[in-house]
């Protein structure tokens, strides 16, 4: 993203290639998650409060939610993703308390309910797909993004299990591609400091709203692993004059 605007999805890939990186990045999630016992389902995950069961979860409802979005989409209904944030509360707490194999089987089938769905969203001509589709409240891509919202969440939360997978393991494209969906995302926020961001990819993008402006400077993978919490400051330049709230 050369000095980019945050908002601006232009530099973004191909929806074929994303979609190609989305499927390769859930069968390699199953294929981690696939030999977790019972008891290793049901401990820590890296995310605070949560265990693995309840990482998994998330992950199975936030495919129904992206599904329901795009059906609802394709067939000119727009719907939430989720009923309420009670509810998608209720359903991960609920859910967490699942076998291993239950678990497992709803991660594989969802996510290939949501393959399905996105075939035929992509079907859809290009003016279409350049429609908004609601993702969460106040926050709206163009529908070609969902499946770049999906890879995201599959990437992010595989680190987030504790299986072995961690930010350093991203492959450059992965990386790249997924800073700057994250750097689109905070385009709606108010409560991010001033950055600006410079990436040995050649990358420079500004956000954020208020206070002196820093300049943080590092690779792809690790400027999206301080952005989202999933690793530190140690391996940038500056990062730790920034304050950043929780980001996911």
């Amino acid at each position: 993203m050369d000095a980019a605007t945050p908002g601006d999805d232009s530099t973004l890939p191909t929806v074929a290639a994303v979609r190609h990186r989305k499927m390769e990045a859930t069968q390699h999630l199953l294929g981690d998650t696939i030999r977790l016992s019972d008891e290793e389902w049901q401990s820590p995950s890296l995310l605070p409060g949560w265990t693995r069961a309840h990482v998994a979860t998330h992950l199975a409802r936030n495919a129904d939610g992206l599904t329901r979005s795009a059906r609802g989409f394709i067939e000119g209904s727009p719907v939430p993703m989720y009923a309420s944030e009670s509810e998608r509360q209720s359903e991960i707490e609920r859910g967490s308390e699942r076998s291993g194999l239950e678990l497992q089987i709803d991660l594989d089938t969802s996510a290939g309910e949501l393959n399905r769905v996105l075939t035929d969203l992509m079907a859809l001509p290009d003016e279409r797909l350049a429609e908004p589709v609601q993702l969460r409240p106040r926050f709206s891509v163009p529908a070609r993004l969902l499946p770049m919202a999906r890879l995201s969440e599959v990437v992010l939360h595989r680190i987030d299990l504790g299986v072995g997978y961690t930010i350093d393991d991203l492959e450059d494209d992965i990386a790249g591609w997924l800073l700057d969906w994250v750097l689109l995302r905070l385009s709606n926020r108010v409560d991010i400091p001033r950055l600006r961001l410079v990436s040995s990819s050649g990358r420079v993008a500004t956000t954020g709203t208020f206070g002196d402006e820093v300049e943080v400077s590092g690779d792809d993978r690790h400027l999206l692993g301080w952005l989202t919490g999933r690793s530190g400051a140690e391996s940038l330049t500056q990062a730790d004059l920034a304050v950043l709230p929780l980001i996911g």
